[in-house]
């Protein structure tokens, strides 16, 4: 296999498994806010405002890991 189909498979791994993290991620913690906000709904808006803080900071996260794989797709720094 040359290098160029090496890389093409290492940049989906990169962000297939970037948004299979990340959107385990956001549903555990989606899940686990929908429970707190039933058993204290007086904490609600508090707890929305960190889970939506949360939930960008992960996104964010696989957003770099597209990046890193489209640089490795057109740039790559590994080709001759």
């Amino acid at each position: 296999m040359s290098d160029t189909g090496l890389i093409a498979i290492a940049c989906g791994l990169i962000i297939g498994l970037g948004a299979i993290g990340a959107c385990l991620g956001i549903g555990a913690m989606g899940g686990r806010f929908i429970d707190d906000a039933v058993r204290q709904p007086e904490m609600m808006e508090p707890l929305q405002t960190k889970m939506f803080l949360l939930a960008g900071l992960i996104d964010a996260n696989f957003l770099i890991g597209v990046g890193v794989a489209m640089m490795f797709v057109f740039a790559n720094p590994f080709a001759k």
